[in-house]
Protein backbone atom coordinates (compact mmCIF):
# COMPACT_ATOMS: atom_id res chain seq x y z
CA UNK A 1 0.00 0.00 0.00
CA UNK A 2 1.23 3.37 -0.42
CA UNK A 3 2.64 5.65 2.40
CA UNK A 4 0.54 8.81 1.20
CA UNK A 5 -1.20 9.45 4.74
CA UNK A 6 -5.07 9.68 4.25
CA UNK A 7 -7.27 10.34 7.14
CA UNK A 8 -11.06 10.07 7.09
CA UNK A 9 -13.83 9.41 9.38
CA UNK A 10 -16.68 7.84 9.59
CA UNK A 11 -20.36 9.78 8.39
CA UNK A 12 -22.19 10.14 11.70
CA UNK A 13 -24.95 7.08 12.40
CA UNK A 14 -26.02 9.09 14.88
CA UNK A 15 -27.75 11.79 12.51
CA UNK A 16 -28.45 9.54 9.90
CA UNK A 17 -30.60 7.53 12.63
CA UNK A 18 -32.06 11.03 13.47
CA UNK A 19 -32.73 11.73 10.04
CA UNK A 20 -34.54 8.45 9.88
CA UNK A 21 -36.61 9.58 13.15
CA UNK A 22 -37.31 13.06 11.26
CA UNK A 23 -38.52 11.25 8.03
CA UNK A 24 -41.10 9.52 9.63
CA UNK A 25 -42.50 13.08 11.34
CA UNK A 26 -43.12 14.55 8.20
CA UNK A 27 -45.82 14.73 5.83
CA UNK A 28 -45.85 11.84 4.14
CA UNK A 29 -46.52 8.02 3.87
CA UNK A 30 -42.72 6.26 5.51
CA UNK A 31 -40.75 5.82 2.80
CA UNK A 32 -42.57 7.02 -0.11
CA UNK A 33 -40.25 9.36 -1.41
CA UNK A 34 -37.77 6.51 -1.86
CA UNK A 35 -34.35 6.98 -2.59
CA UNK A 36 -34.85 10.63 -2.14
CA UNK A 37 -34.99 9.68 2.06
CA UNK A 38 -31.78 7.47 1.60
CA UNK A 39 -29.86 10.66 0.40
CA UNK A 40 -30.92 12.91 2.92
CA UNK A 41 -30.43 10.78 5.46
CA UNK A 42 -26.48 10.39 4.33
CA UNK A 43 -26.69 13.60 3.97
CA UNK A 44 -27.00 14.19 7.50
CA UNK A 45 -24.36 11.73 8.53
CA UNK A 46 -22.02 13.52 6.20
CA UNK A 47 -22.95 16.58 7.33
CA UNK A 48 -22.78 15.72 10.80
CA UNK A 49 -26.46 17.58 12.04
CA UNK A 50 -30.09 16.67 11.00
CA UNK A 51 -31.53 18.51 8.88
CA UNK A 52 -28.16 19.22 6.53
CA UNK A 53 -27.30 22.13 5.16
CA UNK A 54 -29.75 23.38 2.10
CA UNK A 55 -26.31 22.95 -0.48
CA UNK A 56 -26.60 26.81 -1.76
CA UNK A 57 -22.59 26.40 -2.91
CA UNK A 58 -21.75 24.04 -5.71
CA UNK A 59 -18.66 23.54 -7.34
CA UNK A 60 -17.66 21.55 -10.48
CA UNK A 61 -14.03 20.92 -10.83
CA UNK A 62 -13.09 20.01 -14.24
CA UNK A 63 -9.71 18.19 -14.39
CA UNK A 64 -7.82 18.09 -17.55
CA UNK A 65 -5.10 16.07 -19.47
CA UNK A 66 -3.64 14.19 -22.28
CA UNK A 67 -2.94 10.46 -22.86
CA UNK A 68 -0.35 9.07 -24.82
CA UNK A 69 -2.72 6.04 -25.83
CA UNK A 70 -4.50 8.07 -28.43
CA UNK A 71 -1.85 7.34 -30.64
CA UNK A 72 -2.03 3.58 -30.35
CA UNK A 73 -5.87 3.83 -32.56
CA UNK A 74 -8.28 3.97 -29.77
CA UNK A 75 -10.03 7.06 -30.76
CA UNK A 76 -10.52 8.97 -33.95
CA UNK A 77 -10.37 12.40 -32.53
CA UNK A 78 -7.20 14.17 -32.17
CA UNK A 79 -5.73 15.08 -29.19
CA UNK A 80 -5.85 18.69 -30.03
CA UNK A 81 -9.23 18.79 -29.46
CA UNK A 82 -8.51 18.68 -25.51
CA UNK A 83 -6.94 21.93 -25.58
CA UNK A 84 -9.56 23.32 -27.84
CA UNK A 85 -12.41 22.25 -25.25
CA UNK A 86 -10.73 23.67 -22.83
CA UNK A 87 -10.87 27.13 -24.36
CA UNK A 88 -14.53 26.33 -24.71
CA UNK A 89 -15.16 25.40 -21.06
CA UNK A 90 -13.60 29.29 -19.40
CA UNK A 91 -15.56 31.15 -22.37
CA UNK A 92 -18.58 29.50 -21.06
CA UNK A 93 -19.69 27.44 -24.03
CA UNK A 94 -19.63 23.73 -23.33
CA UNK A 95 -22.39 21.54 -22.23
CA UNK A 96 -21.20 21.54 -18.19
CA UNK A 97 -21.50 25.34 -18.37
CA UNK A 98 -24.99 25.62 -19.75
CA UNK A 99 -25.83 22.84 -16.80
CA UNK A 100 -24.12 24.01 -13.76
CA UNK A 101 -25.61 27.57 -15.04
CA UNK A 102 -29.26 25.42 -14.74
CA UNK A 103 -28.60 23.74 -11.17
CA UNK A 104 -26.76 27.19 -10.02
CA UNK A 105 -23.19 25.68 -9.58
CA UNK A 106 -19.72 27.29 -10.49
CA UNK A 107 -17.67 25.67 -12.93
CA UNK A 108 -13.55 25.56 -12.43
CA UNK A 109 -11.50 24.64 -15.21
CA UNK A 110 -7.53 23.11 -13.84
CA UNK A 111 -4.88 21.74 -16.34
CA UNK A 112 -3.30 19.15 -14.34
CA UNK A 113 -1.94 17.62 -17.55
CA UNK A 114 -2.29 18.61 -21.10
CA UNK A 115 0.43 17.98 -23.14
CA UNK A 116 0.27 21.82 -24.88
CA UNK A 117 0.51 25.19 -23.45
CA UNK A 118 -2.32 26.41 -21.71
CA UNK A 119 -1.01 29.52 -20.06
CA UNK A 120 -2.53 31.90 -22.50
CA UNK A 121 -6.43 30.49 -21.96
CA UNK A 122 -7.86 33.18 -19.51
CA UNK A 123 -9.36 31.91 -16.79
CA UNK A 124 -7.86 28.07 -16.87
CA UNK A 125 -6.61 27.06 -13.46
CA UNK A 126 -2.83 26.12 -13.95
CA UNK A 127 -1.40 22.95 -11.75
CA UNK A 128 0.10 21.10 -14.45
CA UNK A 129 2.28 18.16 -13.32
CA UNK A 130 3.03 16.39 -17.05
CA UNK A 131 2.77 16.90 -20.39
CA UNK A 132 0.63 14.06 -21.25
CA UNK A 133 0.94 10.86 -20.35
CA UNK A 134 3.05 7.69 -21.93
CA UNK A 135 1.07 5.46 -23.65
CA UNK A 136 -0.43 2.39 -20.88
CA UNK A 137 0.23 -0.30 -23.28
CA UNK A 138 3.59 0.07 -24.07
CA UNK A 139 5.17 1.59 -20.67
CA UNK A 140 3.85 3.37 -17.36
CA UNK A 141 1.33 6.04 -18.13
CA UNK A 142 3.98 8.99 -15.63
CA UNK A 143 6.03 8.08 -12.79
CA UNK A 144 4.71 7.60 -8.79
CA UNK A 145 5.80 11.06 -8.22
CA UNK A 146 4.07 12.24 -11.15
CA UNK A 147 0.95 10.45 -10.57
CA UNK A 148 1.27 11.38 -6.81
CA UNK A 149 1.27 14.94 -7.54
CA UNK A 150 -1.83 14.85 -9.63
CA UNK A 151 -3.06 13.23 -6.86
CA UNK A 152 -2.26 16.37 -4.74
CA UNK A 153 -3.77 18.41 -6.80
CA UNK A 154 -6.90 17.24 -6.74
CA UNK A 155 -6.78 17.15 -3.12
CA UNK A 156 -5.68 20.46 -3.00
CA UNK A 157 -8.11 21.72 -5.04
CA UNK A 158 -11.21 20.06 -3.15
CA UNK A 159 -9.86 21.30 0.22
CA UNK A 160 -9.38 24.83 -1.07
CA UNK A 161 -13.21 24.85 -2.09
CA UNK A 162 -14.41 23.45 0.96
CA UNK A 163 -12.37 25.81 3.56
CA UNK A 164 -14.38 28.58 1.31
CA UNK A 165 -17.77 27.70 1.51
CA UNK A 166 -18.45 24.94 -1.00
CA UNK A 167 -20.99 22.34 0.36
CA UNK A 168 -21.18 20.09 -2.68
CA UNK A 169 -18.25 18.94 -5.00
CA UNK A 170 -18.81 17.72 -8.42
CA UNK A 171 -16.45 16.07 -10.46
CA UNK A 172 -15.44 16.84 -13.75
CA UNK A 173 -12.85 15.78 -16.34
CA UNK A 174 -11.51 16.46 -20.07
CA UNK A 175 -8.73 14.43 -22.28
CA UNK A 176 -8.57 12.95 -25.57
CA UNK A 177 -8.71 9.06 -25.45
CA UNK A 178 -9.58 9.00 -21.24
CA UNK A 179 -11.90 6.45 -21.46
CA UNK A 180 -9.32 3.80 -22.39
CA UNK A 181 -7.03 4.59 -19.15
CA UNK A 182 -10.45 4.60 -16.98
CA UNK A 183 -11.41 0.87 -18.41
CA UNK A 184 -7.65 -0.47 -17.36
CA UNK A 185 -8.49 1.01 -13.99
CA UNK A 186 -11.56 -0.33 -13.57
CA UNK A 187 -10.71 -3.31 -14.65
CA UNK A 188 -7.75 -3.37 -12.92
CA UNK A 189 -9.26 -1.87 -9.28
CA UNK A 190 -12.15 -4.22 -9.46
CA UNK A 191 -10.90 -7.31 -10.96
CA UNK A 192 -12.82 -7.67 -13.22
CA UNK A 193 -12.17 -9.07 -16.94
CA UNK A 194 -11.20 -6.23 -19.38
CA UNK A 195 -13.87 -6.99 -21.72
CA UNK A 196 -16.55 -6.07 -19.00
CA UNK A 197 -15.36 -2.54 -19.37
CA UNK A 198 -14.08 -1.21 -22.47
CA UNK A 199 -16.76 1.26 -24.27
CA UNK A 200 -17.19 2.93 -27.65
CA UNK A 201 -16.53 6.36 -25.98
CA UNK A 202 -16.76 9.08 -28.00
CA UNK A 203 -18.82 6.85 -30.76
CA UNK A 204 -16.27 4.54 -31.75
CA UNK A 205 -16.49 2.12 -34.91
CA UNK A 206 -16.39 -2.10 -34.64
CA UNK A 207 -12.26 -1.77 -35.32
CA UNK A 208 -11.21 0.98 -33.28
CA UNK A 209 -13.22 -1.12 -30.36
CA UNK A 210 -11.80 -4.58 -31.14
CA UNK A 211 -8.54 -2.18 -31.09
CA UNK A 212 -9.34 -0.44 -27.98
CA UNK A 213 -10.06 -4.05 -25.95
CA UNK A 214 -6.77 -5.02 -27.23
CA UNK A 215 -5.02 -2.16 -25.45
CA UNK A 216 -6.58 -2.30 -22.42
CA UNK A 217 -5.61 -6.02 -21.99
CA UNK A 218 -2.07 -5.31 -22.81
CA UNK A 219 -1.85 -2.41 -20.36
CA UNK A 220 -3.19 -4.11 -17.40
CA UNK A 221 -0.70 -6.94 -18.39
CA UNK A 222 2.07 -5.17 -18.93
CA UNK A 223 1.25 -3.57 -15.97
CA UNK A 224 0.80 -6.61 -13.68
CA UNK A 225 4.54 -7.77 -14.69
CA UNK A 226 5.97 -3.57 -14.01
CA UNK A 227 4.89 -3.06 -10.70
CA UNK A 228 5.08 -5.20 -7.34
CA UNK A 229 1.33 -4.70 -6.61
CA UNK A 230 -1.16 -2.83 -8.05
CA UNK A 231 -3.06 -2.43 -4.39
CA UNK A 232 -1.13 0.93 -3.94
CA UNK A 233 -3.76 3.12 -5.73
CA UNK A 234 -0.37 6.03 -6.42
CA UNK A 235 0.96 2.90 -8.11
CA UNK A 236 -2.25 2.29 -10.02
CA UNK A 237 -2.55 5.63 -11.08
CA UNK A 238 1.33 5.85 -12.81
CA UNK A 239 0.92 2.62 -14.38
CA UNK A 240 -2.46 2.98 -15.94
CA UNK A 241 -4.14 6.01 -15.28
CA UNK A 242 -4.44 9.98 -16.41
CA UNK A 243 -3.71 13.12 -14.85
CA UNK A 244 -7.16 14.10 -14.62
CA UNK A 245 -8.26 10.59 -13.18
CA UNK A 246 -5.44 10.89 -10.40
CA UNK A 247 -7.33 14.65 -9.60
CA UNK A 248 -10.21 13.12 -9.18
CA UNK A 249 -9.23 10.52 -7.44
CA UNK A 250 -7.79 13.18 -5.00
CA UNK A 251 -10.52 15.34 -5.38
CA UNK A 252 -12.62 12.57 -3.94
CA UNK A 253 -10.30 11.68 -1.18
CA UNK A 254 -10.02 15.47 -0.29
CA UNK A 255 -14.06 15.77 -0.03
CA UNK A 256 -13.82 13.23 2.12
CA UNK A 257 -11.61 14.28 4.73
CA UNK A 258 -12.94 17.62 5.09
CA UNK A 259 -16.65 15.88 5.39
CA UNK A 260 -18.36 17.06 2.42
CA UNK A 261 -20.37 14.84 -0.23
CA UNK A 262 -18.89 14.93 -3.62
CA UNK A 263 -21.15 14.07 -6.52
CA UNK A 264 -19.19 11.89 -9.13
CA UNK A 265 -19.87 12.03 -12.87
CA UNK A 266 -18.97 8.67 -15.40
CA UNK A 267 -17.01 6.49 -16.62
CA UNK A 268 -13.71 8.91 -16.25
CA UNK A 269 -14.72 10.09 -13.08
CA UNK A 270 -16.11 7.07 -11.21
CA UNK A 271 -12.54 5.05 -12.46
CA UNK A 272 -10.89 7.86 -10.23
CA UNK A 273 -13.65 7.46 -7.51
CA UNK A 274 -13.12 3.89 -7.74
CA UNK A 275 -9.25 4.45 -6.99
CA UNK A 276 -10.02 6.57 -4.03
CA UNK A 277 -11.82 4.36 -2.60
CA UNK A 278 -8.96 1.91 -2.28
CA UNK A 279 -7.47 4.68 0.34
CA UNK A 280 -10.10 3.97 2.89
CA UNK A 281 -13.60 1.74 2.76
CA UNK A 282 -14.71 4.78 4.41
CA UNK A 283 -14.68 6.93 1.80
CA UNK A 284 -17.89 5.61 -0.80
CA UNK A 285 -20.16 7.03 2.39
CA UNK A 286 -18.95 10.72 0.93
CA UNK A 287 -19.54 10.03 -2.62
CA UNK A 288 -22.66 10.20 -4.83
CA UNK A 289 -23.44 8.55 -8.21
CA UNK A 290 -24.70 11.25 -10.37
CA UNK A 291 -25.92 9.14 -13.55
CA UNK A 292 -25.58 5.61 -14.91
CA UNK A 293 -23.16 6.26 -17.78
CA UNK A 294 -23.43 4.50 -21.15
CA UNK A 295 -19.77 3.18 -20.96
CA UNK A 296 -19.76 -0.44 -19.64
CA UNK A 297 -17.32 0.51 -17.18
CA UNK A 298 -19.47 2.90 -14.87
CA UNK A 299 -21.95 -0.27 -14.26
CA UNK A 300 -18.91 -2.18 -13.38
CA UNK A 301 -17.11 0.89 -10.98
CA UNK A 302 -20.56 1.43 -9.58
CA UNK A 303 -21.10 -2.49 -8.67
CA UNK A 304 -17.95 -2.33 -6.93
CA UNK A 305 -18.59 0.86 -4.62
CA UNK A 306 -22.01 -0.37 -3.87
CA UNK A 307 -23.50 2.45 -5.46
CA UNK A 308 -26.56 3.55 -6.71
CA UNK A 309 -26.71 6.03 -9.76
CA UNK A 310 -29.58 8.81 -9.52
CA UNK A 311 -30.23 9.23 -12.54
CA UNK A 312 -30.23 7.70 -15.80
CA UNK A 313 -30.08 9.29 -19.24
CA UNK A 314 -28.31 7.55 -21.31
CA UNK A 315 -25.64 10.52 -21.26
CA UNK A 316 -21.50 9.41 -21.92
CA UNK A 317 -19.93 13.49 -22.87
CA UNK A 318 -18.51 13.55 -19.38
CA UNK A 319 -17.58 17.21 -18.05
CA UNK A 320 -19.35 16.29 -14.67
CA UNK A 321 -22.63 16.75 -16.89
CA UNK A 322 -24.30 14.13 -15.59
CA UNK A 323 -23.62 14.74 -12.08
CA UNK A 324 -24.23 18.03 -12.31
CA UNK A 325 -28.15 17.01 -13.68
CA UNK A 326 -28.29 15.38 -10.12
CA UNK A 327 -27.38 18.57 -7.96
CA UNK A 328 -31.32 19.48 -7.90
CA UNK A 329 -31.56 15.57 -6.04
CA UNK A 330 -29.40 16.26 -3.15
CA UNK A 331 -30.54 19.59 -2.68
CA UNK A 332 -33.89 18.58 -2.64
CA UNK A 333 -33.25 16.09 -0.36
CA UNK A 334 -31.62 18.43 1.99
CA UNK A 335 -34.61 20.41 2.12
CA UNK A 336 -36.91 17.78 2.56
CA UNK A 337 -35.73 17.48 5.74
CA UNK A 338 -35.30 21.09 6.57
CA UNK A 339 -38.40 22.63 4.96
CA UNK A 340 -41.30 19.75 4.92
CA UNK A 341 -43.84 19.81 7.75
CA UNK A 342 -44.64 17.65 10.22
CA UNK A 343 -47.95 16.03 10.91
CA UNK A 344 -47.61 18.26 13.97
CA UNK A 345 -47.12 21.35 12.13
CA UNK A 346 -49.81 20.41 9.52
CA UNK A 347 -52.12 19.43 11.65
CA UNK A 348 -52.49 16.34 9.47
CA UNK A 349 -53.46 13.10 10.94
CA UNK A 350 -50.71 10.20 11.27
CA UNK A 351 -52.47 6.43 11.01
CA UNK A 352 -52.71 4.98 13.74
CA UNK A 353 -49.83 2.30 14.78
Amino acid sequence: MTDLAVSVEKVSQAHIDSAKQRQLSLTKPPGSLGVLEEVGNRLCGIFGQTPPPSLDLIDVTVFAGDHGVVGEGVTPWPQEVTVQMLSNFVTGGAAINVIASVVGARVLVVDVGVASDTSLLEGLVQRKQIFGTKSICSEAAMTYREARGCFEVGRDVAKDLIRSGSQLLVTGDMGIGNTTPAAALIAAAAGVDPKEVVGRGTGIDDLTFSRKCEIVEAALMRAERSTASLDDPVALLSELGGAEIAAIAGYVVGAAEMRRPVLVDGVIALSGALVATMFSPLIVDYIFAGHLSTEPGAAVALRHMGLRPLLTLDMRLGEGTGAALAVPVLRAASNILSEMATFDQAGVAQVKA
